[in-house]
């Protein structure tokens, strides 16, 4: 096959055994790659009710047909397990030159099962599989972890991703870090891999990749890069993601104090105006990428030099959401998460909670062993991201996530604990993003802002923000599935505004594949993919109640800026609620219908968790 590698290669942690399946034209065309893939595969090898943290989960690993290839941003892989953080389906996607090594090497995805006896990695040399012991990188942090594996292994060419203290000690919400400074960030799949005592994977590959027709992907992608340096990537290229935080400080939606509040008073001491002038040193681009969005700082102080990448959610989550606006900290609090491996949005989402809890006398000093976590305290912020990565004092309850902890502590405290079916909210306050709340809500991997990217459409006026429409229901359910279509070809979404319908993505993939397909079938593959994924959840044990916003979002009006104010009550949410389930041809409760399922070629799904039509 053209694009594709044909190959997943099955390993076996216990056994330390390795064997390759053949994947078939079929399956390929079915499920596209990356998120499709791994979804599919999620499904089989998951035993129904399995604990995230057994060995019995299935870790998997996922590329597109464009990695190895000149497709701009296709430099993407996806991890997928069910996540120790929501108990349902886990997913965190990266970028770098992992991706592209994986293809090179022969393969589509692996498929990791079972647990070592010790700690161990192993390493992908094209055809051959080498398990290596680990024990001497237990305890070692992702970036010199990644380092030492290099040397090890011995090759400038090989690809390393790993994690560190956090996964091996199951944090909830632990990350594996790939190029430094690239995560694949939500959901805890960290800690599937440290569960797994699987310290890193490492991957050469020599073979290249095959595209069916070489000149007309040439000529289609010079088109490509010409336009990324064109205006729409001009934000990306000159600053990055950190250009929205002084945008949503604007328009009041960037979450403060735990969402007390959407304007921060410091917010232009942490934007990238003053981070840029001041503190930025270079550009780094992932294969394949003409636009180069991350940006890394280098902080001299007095605790000596730090260089971080420090991007938009970091600066909300560690920042804004705890009050923090003294950017040196911010670049330290980052650099740690990156280093012990901790999802920044999680980890800033959860302190921000224990610091409300802290000022309203929910948590005490005796619980957090005399840190003072009150909001804007720098010291605090980062004493307590070492405890959580630890799991020592506090941190022991805070790395069980926001849901986790406000369900333990209790006295009301759920009411402002930041989350969606346990994944912790990004920087977007929803009170006034109403077609957003919608798409944030109803992700399956929990509250998320790349499952619909709503805010497209909130902040750039293209619906009413302020509004409940039921059209936002037809809206929210094309976007998932176009970014069902992206996250399987593993396209970045920052080329979303030069390459974004199912026509150009469906004349990329021919270019590459040599399968011709149109917008439509690729357009059924992403319903399709994302039906999947619903379904594994109703198998797992998901309910309504798990898709309604947190209560905070229902009951606490934005309190100052230009959408002071504003709330989401239970009967818009509902009114668009309805609405995207009918789009989504599902019961009015959310459940897909065995009639939708059978549609899409899930035959399996609809057998095991389809609901009958009228029920």
């Amino acid at each position: 096959m053209f694009g594709y590698a044909g190959r997943l290669l099955h390993v076996d942690l216990a056994q330390r055994r390795s064997k390759v399946e053949v994947l078939g034209e079929g399956f390929c065309r079915k499920y596209i790659g990356g998120n499709g893939f791994a979804i599919r595969l999620l499904y089989d090898h998951s035993p129904p009710g399995v604990d995230p943290l057994s060995p019995a989960n299935p870790l998997i690993f996922a590329v597109g047909p464009f990695a190895g290839t000149m497709v701009p941003t296709s430099g993407k892989y996806i991890v997928q397990a069910k996540s120790p953080l929501t108990n349902l389906m886990g997913e965190a996607i990266s970028s770098g030159f992992w991706a592209h090594a994986l293809k090179w090497a022969g393969y589509d995805a692996v498929l990791v099962k079972g647990r070592a006896e010790k700690p161990v990695y192993f390493f992908i040399d094209d055809d051959t599989v080498h398990f290596i012991d680990a024990g001497h990188l237990w305890g070692v942090d992702t970036i010199e972890t990644m380092n030492r594996v290099k040397e090890e292994v011995g090759g400038w060419d090989v690809e390393v991703l790993a994690i560190g203290p956090a996964g091996e000690n199951l944090v909830r919400y632990a990350n594996i870090s790939t190029d430094r400074h690239r995560q694949a960030g939500r959901t805890g799949m960290g800690a599937v891999m440290g569960s797994k005592n699987l310290k890193a994977v490492a991957v050469r590959g020599t073979k290249g990749v095959k595209v069916s027709d070489l000149e007309g992907l040439m000529e289609a992608c010079r088109e490509l890069y010409e336009e990324c340096q064109g205006p729409y990537a001009e934000t990306y290229r000159v600053t990055g993601t950190p250009a929205s935080l002084l945008f949503h400080q604007t328009v009041a939606a960037l979450p403060t104090r735990n969402w007390q509040d959407a304007v921060f008073e410091e917010a232009e001491k942490i934007g990238d105006k003053y981070v840029g002038e001041r503190w930025v040193v270079k550009a780094i681009a992932c294969a394949g990428c003409p636009i180069a969005c991350d940006h890394l700082t280098l902080v001299k102080d007095e605790g000596g030099e730090v260089l971080a990448s420090v991007e938009f959610e970091s600066l909300y989550a560690l920042g804004s959401e705890c009050g923090v606006g003294d950017y040196p900290t911010i670049n330290r609090a980052v650099d740690l998460c990156d280093r012990l491996g901790l999802d920044t949005i999680s980890t800033g989402v959860t302190i921000g909670w224990a610091m409300e809890c802290y000022e309203k006398g929910i948590l005490t000093k005796e619980d957090t062993e005399g840190i003072e976590l009150t909001f804007g305290n720098s010291e605090a912020l980062l004493e307590v991201i070492r405890k959580i990565a630890y799991q020592e004092g506090i941190g022991r309850l805070l790395s069980q996530g926001v849901k986790r902890a406000s369900e333990i502590v209790g006295k009301g405290s759920e009411r402002f604990a930041m989350h969606n079916k346990g994944l912790e909210y990004p920087g977007y306050d929803l009170r006034g993003l109403k077609a957003s709340v919608l798409g944030f809500n109803t992700s399956t991997r929990g509250g998320c802002h790349l499952r619909s990217s709503m805010y497209d459409y909130d902040l750039k006026g293209r619906v009413d923000r302020f509004t409940a429409k039921e059209e936002y229901g037809r809206l929210v359910k094309e976007r998932e599935d176009l970014w069902s279509i992206f996250d399987s070809l593993m396209l970045c979404k920052f080329i979303r505004g030069i390459l974004n319908t199912p026509d150009q993505l469906a004349r990329l993939y021919t270019l590459v594949t040599g399968f011709e397909t149109t917008a439509e079938e690729l357009q059924r593959a992403g319903e399709r993919i994302y039906n999947l994924e619903k379904a594994y959840n109703v198998r797992e044990g998901w309910k309504r109640e798990d898709d309604y916003p947190a209560p905070r979002i229902m009951t606490d009006p934005i309190r100052s800026g230009v959408a002071k104010g504003a709330v989401v009550t239970k009967e818009e949410f509902d009114l668009m609620y309805k609405a995207y389930c009918r789009e989504r041809g599902w019961t009015p409760e959310g459940l897909p219908t065995k009639r939708k399922l059978l549609e899409l070629g899930l035959e399996d799904a609809a057998r095991e968790v389809g609901v009958p039509e009228g029920v």
